[in-house]
């Protein structure tokens, strides 16, 4: 008599995956977007002599 049960791996998560919602994918999203923001925001400083808001006519 043959064993039939199967060992199956856990199915993993793509952490890549656009989800809504508190969850792992959308706080990893959030920190990418937030990184490009900061670095745009420096960029415009370095490249104008001026802060952000100062740039935008805000201040």
């Amino acid at each position: 008599m043959q064993d039939t049960t199967k060992i199956t791996a856990p199915v993993m998560e793509d952490r890549n995956a656009w989800r809504w919602g508190f969850t792992p994918q959308a706080e990893i999203w959030n920190g990418r977007l937030a990184m490009i923001g900061f670095l745009a925001a420096a960029l415009i400083e370095l490249s104008t002599g001026q802060g952000f808001l100062h740039f935008w006519g805000i201040l």
